[in-house]
C-alpha cells in the first residue's frame, strides 16, 4: 500500500490532478482517494486506468455507508420498506443514504435547520419518492427502524463551528427522538461523536446504539468492496 497526501507528492506543486492519475494509476491495481472537492476525485478517476475508490467528498461518502447499510442488515434483517432517519446536518452523510434508498426500496427522513437542508441535485437523486423532508426532527424519528446523526461541523467547515452549533441546538438525538422511533430501532453514528451535541450519551452509549459493530463493519465491507473491483466477485 503506498499512502499519498499533497505533500508527498506533485499535487503539492500544483500538478493537475489528471496528470497524477495517468502516473499513479499505471503503479497501483486501486486508488482510493479521501478529498475535499468531488470535482477533484471525478478529475483523477476520468484518467485513471485502474478503479478510484471515494474515501470521503464534502458531497458523499459512500463507503460509511455501505457499512451502515451492512450494519442494518447484520442486526434487523433486510432494509428494504424501513425507515431510516437523519437527523441535523445535511452533509455527504445524508446525501449518500438517499443513493441506496433508491436502490434498495427503503425511505430516508431527513431532518435538518432551516439552511443546511439536502440538495436533490448535489445528491442526484432521481426518485424523490424515497425521501421526506421534515422541520421537526422528532416527527423524522416517528416510526424510524434506523435512526442516525454526524457531527454538525465536518472537515473543513471549522469556521461555522460556533454559528452551527446554535442554530443545531434542537437537532441532538435525545432518548425522546429514539423512543418516537419503532421499539427496536438502530441509533448509528458514522464517528467520532461528540456527546452532548449531536447526540446524548445515553443514546451512544445505549442499547440501541449499534455504532461500534458500525466501525468495524467498515473494514469488512471496504474489503469485500477491494475484492469486488479486483476480481470481479465476492467470496
Amino acid at each position: 500500500m503506498v499512502h499519498l497526501t499533497t505533500g508527498d507528492s506533485q499535487l503539492g506543486r500544483a500538478e493537475p490532478v489528471e496528470d497524477s492519475a495517468r502516473v499513479i494509476s499505471r503503479m497501483v491495481d486501486l486508488v482510493m482517494i479521501r478529498t475535499f472537492e468531488q470535482s477533484k476525485l471525478e478529475g483523477f478517476a476520468s484518467q485513471s486506468r485502474v478503479p478510484v475508490i471515494n474515501g470521503l467528498t464534502n458531497e458523499y461518502h459512500p463507503c460509511q455507508i455501505l457499512a451502515d447499510v451492512f450494519t442494518f442488515i447484520e442486526h434487523r434483517g433486510s432494509i428494504e420498506g424501513k425507515t431510516v432517519a437523519c437527523v441535523g446536518d445535511g452533509n455527504n452523510m445524508a446525501n449518500t443514504w438517499l443513493h441506496p434508498a433508491e436502490v434498495l426500496g427503503f425511505t430516508v427522513h431527513v431532518s435538518t435547520p432551516s439552511g443546511y437542508g439536502v440538495d436533490p441535485a448535489v445528491a442526484g437523486i432521481s426518485n424523490t419518492s424515497c425521501y421526506k423532508v421534515f422541520k421537526d426532527p422528532l416527527e423524522a424519528c416517528r416510526g424510524a427502524h434506523l435512526v442516525t446523526t454526524d457531527v454538525w461541523t465536518s472537515m473543513g467547515y471549522e469556521a461555522e463551528n460556533e454559528a452551527r452549533r446554535q442554530a443545531f441546538a434542537d437537532w441532538c438525538v435525545d432518548a425522546e427522538m429514539m423512543a418516537a422511533a419503532q421499539p427496536d430501532a438502530l441509533f448509528m453514528h458514522c464517528l467520532p461523536a461528540h456527546r452532548g451535541e449531536e447526540v446524548q450519551a445515553d443514546v451512544i452509549d445505549g442499547p440501541q446504539s449499534v455504532v461500534w459493530d458500525e466501525a468495524e463493519n467498515r473494514l469488512h465491507v471496504q474489503k469485500a468492496l477491494m475484492e469486488y473491483l479486483l476480481l470481479g466477485r465476492i467470496g
